[in-house]
């Protein structure tokens, strides 16, 4: 576990990740409600997010997802995703996904730590190379430059933003330093 203050990191096995559902359904529901580009529509109801992380929580419980959450004293404030990638090829590499703080939550380092929690979770499994998409246009992209990450580039209208407009994604990438 690791602690801001206020705030600690958390790893969720799968029955922690069950009981996250309602706190991280509501993040996701604030997200997009927010305008975030994270997979979702403004018509999509809170019975989707919840069926989402319910979906999520499974692959927690098999391993193929690692999930992260911020909690505080008003409970689960953001989430995070760490997926090692199961092919024989690429035993080097993982994805983050769904880097979400609830807007409640903002301006306070949550996603940092949530970023670090994951980098480090990586290293410890052997994976060095990590990946990420965001929106072009997000505040995201200015957190992951500052935490060392490389923009590889932009694809337009890669996504629609919940509103239906186009959106591009900016995918990063970042090797992290070898144990010594």
């Amino acid at each position: 576990m690791q602690e801001d203050a206020e705030i600690a990191i958390e790893r969720l096995d799968g029955a922690g990740a069950a009981a996250a559902v309602p706190a991280l359904t509501e993040i996701l529901r604030d997200a997009v409600a927010n305008g975030a580009s994270v997979g979702f529509m403004d018509f999509n109801t809170s019975a989707d997010f919840e069926r989402f992380w319910q979906g999520t929580a499974e692959q927690v419980e098999t391993g193929a997802v690692l999930l992260f959450v911020a909690r505080g004293a008003e409970g689960i404030v953001g989430t995070a995703q760490l997926h090692p990638v199961g092919k024989p090829n690429q035993p080097h590499r993982a994805e983050i996904a769904k880097v979400l703080v609830h807007s409640r939550a903002r301006r306070r380092g949550i996603g940092e730590a949530l970023m670090r929690a994951a980098e480090a979770q990586a290293l410890a499994m052997g994976r060095d190379l990590l990946v990420l998409d965001t929106d072009e246009a997000g505040a995201a992209r200015r957190l992951y430059n500052r935490l060392g990450w490389t923009e590889a580039g932009t694809i337009p209208r890669y996504a629609l933003m919940p509103d239906g407009r186009d959106c591009g994604s900016t995918f990063f990438y970042k090797a992290l330093p070898s144990p010594a």
